[in-house]
């Protein structure tokens, strides 16, 4: 029975890849329009994933089997690693002189949307390679959200979707149809990423820029098409636009779905969104305080980068307009607290997300009444809307595993020669897919180029896990799943 379900992943998986060699061409194309030879290289790449992806997509055919969680476990990490394995293949033979631990970090970096990166020399980089990086952080982006939405919550893994929980206290969902939520949701997709690429082509970058930096930014991935990230442009009213994108990126797109397509301001009532807000602006108003009073900063422009900043973070797009690092030890704290937070469930954004913060607040809360009053019943609720015993164990179970694998990453980041610094905030920005960490090697001023190979397998390893809410790819670890 495990072998058929391997072989209707693969089949899946095939497609996805057929859908992928088709994408190399766009990247083909605007080489060969900028004379750039490298246009060979995604042609050929395309033509070896179409050639493998259509073998297997033969060979492969079969009845549908009845979708069941052992299925979608199976499911979700075959085509998560196809996708990784497909993008890497053009960057590992471009002319970015990439080994394969590099491109496949990158390629993870890239569909997980963390925005780490081993790339030097971004400003000079050809136009394919650029394209093809934003690219498929964006095709990811909508992977991520679809996986929140649909397959997560059915897993019961922790994920929580708009149809299991919703502030407005009604249990039907926002659309008949899958199809319907579907072409709403694309619509909206693509909808805030060109509004995006409009908005920063009128406060200061060139189309090429505006286009690059909007997928990335809709997907909250952090891929930027300069080494200097947005600190190139130096625009305080790009850094607003950038703000109002990653932060709006950051809440459900379901929520924002049925508000745009329903005009249901109660959508917006989510706890999660408040909470997601309140701890964004909590972290750059006093970030932008402490800026103004230690560094002499005028406070407008001190907010500015403080909002933007704590925004990328906060939403794990991983862009940057200054080293932060240098403002102050209290900023470099908040940084590394925030890097474990993240966005919304549903969103684009990776972290614990906002919605596990407020279970388990709920969760504390309510165990000390109880231990006050041991006869009472006092249910542990998210907004209006009551537990069961499954949700609480998968969050809770998600959230110690998720510290876990932080502690078990850092030790092996540090038996393998890294300092404190870079071992504990490389680890938690790649499984929080943040994108840059803190010290002089992965900070916001750096990147993870000076990594060696078993290093970055690491690293893409808690990316993908990361993305993948931890329990989707563990429990394909244990010998129970692979069991008749």
């Amino acid at each position: 029975m495990n072998a058929s379900l391997f072989r209707h992943a693969m089949h899946i998986a095939a497609i996805l890849g057929l859908y992928l060699s088709a994408a190399m061409l766009i990247p083909a194309m605007l080489d060969l329009y900028y004379g750039h030879y490298d246009w060979q290289v995604f042609a050929a790449a395309a033509f070896v994933t179409s050639g493998l992806s259509a073998t297997t997509f033969m060979a492969t055919r079969g009845g549908p089997p009845p979708f069941s969680k052992k299925f979608g476990f199976l499911l979700v990490n075959v085509l998560w690693s196809a996708f990784a394995l497909i993008g890497a293949l053009p960057l590992w033979m471009s002319s970015l002189d990439l080994d394969f631990a590099q491109a496949l970090f990158e390629s993870v970096s890239a569909i997980t949307t963390t925005g780490s990166t081993v790339i030097v020399g971004l400003d000079d980089a050809p136009p394919g390679i650029l394209i093809w990086r934003s690219l498929i952080c964006w095709l990811g982006g909508v992977g991520i959200v679809v996986l929140g939405l649909f397959i997560i919550p059915y897993l019961r893994v922790g994920g929580m979707s708009f149809f299991k929980m919703e502030s407005s206290d009604t249990n039907e969902k926002p659309f008949a149809r899958l199809a319907t939520f579907s072409r709403a949701f694309f619509t909206v997709y693509v909808g805030i990423t060109l509004l995006c690429a409009i908005g920063y082509n009128l406060t200061g970058m060139n189309r090429f820029d505006a286009i690059n930096h909007a997928m990335s930014t809709v997907a909250t991935g952090g891929f930027s098409t300069h080494d200097a990230s947005f600190a190139y442009f130096g625009s305080i009213p790009l850094l607003w636009t950038a703000t109002f994108f990653m932060t709006l990126c950051s809440l459900p797109f379901s929520i924002l779905i049925v508000f745009v397509a329903r005009g249901r301001l109660d959508a917006l009532r989510d706890p999660q969104i408040f909470v997601f807000l309140a701890y964004l602006t909590v972290f750059a108003f006093s970030v932008a305080i402490y800026h103004r009073l230690t560094n002499g900063v005028e406070f407008h422009i001190a907010l500015a980068h403080a909002f933007f900043n704590f925004s990328s973070i906060l939403s794990t797009a991983g862009y940057m307009s200054e080293d932060y690092q240098l403002w102050g030890p209290f900023v470099v704290m908040a940084a590394f607290i925030a890097t474990f937070m993240g966005g919304c469930s549903g969103s684009t954004a990776g972290g614990i997300k906002a919605y596990r913060f407020i279970v388990l607040f709920n969760a504390i809360h309510s165990g000390l009444r109880k231990l006050i009053y041991p006869a009472a019943v006092y249910p542990v609720r998210y907004g209006r809307n009551s537990l069961d015993a499954d949700t609480l164990r998968a969050i809770l179970l998600f959230f110690v595993t998720y510290i876990l694998l932080w502690i078990f990453g850092s030790l092996t980041m540090a038996a393998l020669g890294y300092d404190f610094l870079t071992a504990v905030s490389a680890v938690i920005t790649c499984l929080s897919n943040v994108g840059p960490g803190l010290g002089t090697l992965v900070g916001p001023a750096g990147n993870f180029s000076t990594l060696e190979d078993p290093e970055l397998y690491l690293l893409s390893l808690m990316m993908m896990m990361g993305r993948l809410e931890v329990l989707t790819v563990l429990v394909i670890l244990t010998p129970v799943f692979w069991k008749q």
